[in-house]
């Protein structure tokens, strides 16, 4: 199968490295001279430090070569979800495409599929996600994805992408519950980082934010029209599990950071990757609030982003509330 994957961040780099092995695979950068180091050093260091790539993996900075190149198997947006728009809408209208983006778009408030929709009704689209760390992936650690899409056939074709010995890819049809479980996870793995790095709070404090976190995110699921049981899979459980506890979380450590008293310009310019959780809270909260959806734990995590709160006091404030049955 010929792929080409649109974005060298480390999840783009590490998917089209997992598939390189058995497909022929191309990775698209919009930055010329990343295109040129990830092509003389074998490594994308800007994102996945001395690990190495594939030989196989071709990476270039000529889109329209990676969209003839894939013109006829699979496409990967890889971007983050502010430049989902921009991809999708370049697109030839035709064109089915699977994007790994995760996160509510500012401004719009849409998710993926939303976008999708709204520039491209016709044509095929599926979300690809689940509890997944790039590096682990590129490493050929054991991984659990989605690969969530309406069109059996665009499924299908992820499946023969990615699926390997390492890399297990399951299919679904709910992409609104895989999206959203994708979007929310990282507002509350920045919760569960600041209730981590406080002094006196423990893992009983974090057994209660992801509990309560995931009924949050399962609310804001059914009310957009997901499925209940698709929060309990991969794509939600799983996948808030992982970013809420996983050392190698970027929301993780924000969330730890705003606990340590740092700033959050300060936080963001140490971390160098984009945290999906910070730009999307406002909006995953907005969202809810249009479709009546209570979700104290982004609300908290909104007001100490946003500094209006201090960390350990938004904390307690959700330790108050009133007790109500589960």
């Amino acid at each position: 199968m010929k792929i080409a994957v649109l974005g060298a961040g480390a999840w783009g780099t590490a998917l089209a490295a997992a598939a390189a092995p058995r497909h022929e695979v191309l990775l698209w950068t919009r930055d010329a001279a990343q295109a040129a180091e990830i092509a003389a050093t074998g490594r994308n260091t800007r994102y996945l430090g001395d690990e190495p790539l594939p030989a196989a993996l071709r990476v270039s900075a000529d889109r329209a070569a990676a969209l003839a190149h894939c013109k006829s198997g699979l496409l990967v947006i890889a971007t983050p979800m502010a430049g989902l728009r921009e991809q999708l809408g370049a697109l030839p209208d035709e064109r089915p495409a699977l994007w790994a983006c995760k996160g509510f778009e500012s401004g719009s408030g849409l998710l993926g599929h939303e976008i999708a929709r709204e520039l491209r009704p016709q044509a095929a689209g599926g979300v690809l996600s689940g509890p997944s760390f790039a590096l682990e992936v590129l490493r050929g650690q054991p991984t659990a994805l989605v690969a969530a899409s309406e069109s059996d056939t665009l499924a299908a074709a992820a499946v023969e992408a990615f699926h390997s010995d390492s890399l297990r890819v399951y299919t679904a049809r709910d992409i609104v519950g895989v999206e959203v479980g994708g979007a929310v996870k990282n507002v509350l793995a920045i919760a569960t980082g600041i209730g981590d790095g406080l002094q006196r709070t423990g893992l009983n404090a974090r057994a209660a934010l992801i509990t309560r976190g995931l009924a949050e995110m399962t609310r804001l699921g059914i009310a957009l029209g997901g499925q209940a049981q698709t929060f309990m899979g991969l794509s939600g459980l799983g996948d808030l599990v992982l970013t809420a506890t996983g050392e190698l979380s970027r929301n993780r450590k924000v969330g730890l950071a705003l606990a340590a008293g740092k700033a959050l310009p300060d936080i963001l310019a140490e971390l160098g990757h984009v945290s999906e959780g910070v730009y999307s809270a406002a909006t995953v909260l907005q969202r809810a609030r249009a479709l009546g959806v209570e979700m104290p734990i982004t609300e908290a995590v909104v007001e100490v982003l946003e500094g209006r709160v201090a960390p350990e006091a938004a904390l307690w404030r959700l330790m108050s509330r009133q007790s109500k049955a589960e």
